[in-house]
């Protein structure tokens, strides 16, 4: 038995080691491991898609913030329709976030770039639930100096939103924060130098027709609610886009850069005298509207690392969008029995081809400037000091452009060719703001602020001193029956904001 139970062990320890052999002699596929790997070709948060030549970057920001003395508006609040009363929204919170993404690769022609950020943005006046509401400020493609969709227009040089909370409550044209369409070609020269033309969506205000009756002047928005302004009279629709061209330079020392746009205004039909837009009645032949502009900015590490002065001066006649991109159309502030208003239009036209008092589409001229100065009082400290100015106006005299919105406003006899306003009625106005924002850098991707502006308009005015109502200028509750008398108006914004980025 012993003998057998030998045997046995024997055979049964010879099998295992043999068949221990021969698995190790068998070939293992192991699964391939692919790590994310880091590129460095385009900066700091590039890493190769795994199994692709592609570079790709995620980031995004959240950010929540309130404004004080906002009218229930933060792009252009002190003066779209500002009444004061008890039924204003003085306070506004506002909660965004976006996700980025940034794609990149090499072609025999250059960059291939994709860039995209989406998100939400939201705003409450505490009357109502915030809505998550779907937000798109950049979708993009860039390749062999091209840049194509939804960008920042080229037109553009003042950065607007890095230098305040509420931009849009100081006169500047800056597209940066909701973005513009833009198909364009830039050349580079060396040295920092490029030239781009860019074919744009168009920047429009409105089209004031004479014929269109009472309360025709009003914005999207209206003065009150009094006759917002319709098609009637207004521009037709799009055949051309804005083309826009400029020349920078980007230094050591800062940057600048010379600009121009040129924009068509292509009126709608004459109105009839019943307010009713009629083919028959034939319409003013296309005009071109024009801008020119320019901007420095400068870097001053002498006074102490980090600070910079930046500004742009800008001049138009019938492109007054390129002016004020982030307010609406008309401005007006009530205040109790008083009010500041101006009426902004690329061109004022009137009377009727049949009776020979048609007019030409009369541009508007439009200038502005704005200029900020950031200081660093430490490495994490450091505040902003802006100012900003705007003039409308319009030509005087018979049948001029004045002359068409005074009789409109009540303020004056004729149509058209034969207008005449009434001694006083005056619609030219201008409007500035200056403003401080104080903000914390905590990390390199995280900071606290906080905001001060004023801002105050130089009205226009009427021949009797008070609000024109017919146009529908006027609050219809309290200056319905024409006692808000003519007053510059101003108001004071405050505005704390948090802000955090995904990458530093």
């Amino acid at each position: 038995m012993k003998m057998v139970k030998s045997l046995l062990l024997g055979s049964a320890a010879g099998l295992v080691a043999v068949t221990a052999g021969q698995a190790a002699e068998l070939p293992v596929k192991a699964k391939p491991v692919q790590y994310v790997k880091v590129c460095s070709l385009y900066g700091a948060g590039f890493y190769y898609m795994p199994g692709t030549d592609m570079c790709l970057k995620i980031g995004g920001w959240v950010r929540a913030e309130a404004t004080d003395n906002s009218n229930g508006n933060l792009a252009w609040g002190p003066y779209n329709a500002n009444s004061n009363t008890r039924a204003t929204n003085d306070l506004t919170v506002r909660a965004r976030g976006y996700i980025t993404a940034d794609a990149r690769e090499q072609t025999a022609y250059g960059v291939a770039r994709g860039y995209i950020a989406v998100g939400i943005s939201t705003n409450t006046t505490g009357a109502d639930t915030a809505s998550n509401t779907f937000s798109s400020n950049r979708a993009f493609v860039q390749w062999a100096g091209f840049t194509a969709g939804l960008s920042r227009s080229f037109y553009d040089f003042y950065n607007a939103a890095v230098q305040n909370y509420r931009a849009g409550y100081v006169p500047q044209e800056d597209t940066g924060d909701a973005g513009w369409y833009v198909w364009a070609y830039t050349a580079q020269f060396g040295g920092g130098l490029t030239a781009t033309l860019s074919l744009e969506g168009r920047r429009t205000t409105q089209i004031v027709d004479q014929n269109g009756g009472a309360g025709t002047i009003g914005s999207t928005a209206g003065f009150g609610s009094v006759g917002a302004f319709t098609a009637l009279g207004g521009y037709g629709g799009w055949d051309v886009p804005d083309v826009v061209a400029n020349i920078r330079v980007d230094q050591a020392w800062g940057s600048a850069q010379i600009m121009g746009a040129v924009h068509e205004l292509n009126p709608s039909y004459f109105d009839l005298a019943t307010g009713t837009s009629n083919e028959t009645a034939g319409h003013a032949s296309n005009a071109w509207g024009w801008v020119i502009g320019a901007g420095a900015h400068i870097n001053l590490p002498t006074i102490t690392p980090g600070d910079y002065i930046e500004g742009e001066v800008n001049y138009t006649q019938g492109a007054l969008k390129y002016l004020f991109n982030g307010q609406g159309t008309n401005f007006d502030n009530v205040q109790g029995t008083s009010q500041s208003y101006g009426v902004a239009a690329d061109c004022v036209q009137g009377g009727v081809i049949s009776s020979g008092t048609s007019t030409s589409c009369q541009l508007s001229t439009g200038w502005s400037a704005v200029v900020s100065y950031e200081h660093y009082w430490t490495p994490q400290w450091h505040e902003s000091f802006t100012g900003g100015y705007l003039n409308v106006s319009y030509a005087q005299g018979t049948g001029s452009a004045n002359s068409i919105l005074c009789v409109l406003e009540g303020q004056g006899a004729g149509a058209g060719t034969t207008s005449t306003a009434t001694a006083g009625c005056n619609n030219n106005w201008s409007y500035w703001a200056a403003g401080s924002r104080l903000q914390w850098d905590v990390t390199k991707s995280f900071y606290i602020g906080v905001e001060a502006m004023y801002n105050q308009q130089i009205t226009a005015t009427s021949a009797t001193g008070f609000v024109p109502i017919p146009a529908g200028i006027g609050s219809p509750t309290l200056c319905g029956t024409g006692v808000c008398t003519n007053s510059n108006e101003n108001n004071w914004a405050f505005t704390v904001r948090m802000h955090k980025d995904f990458l530093p």
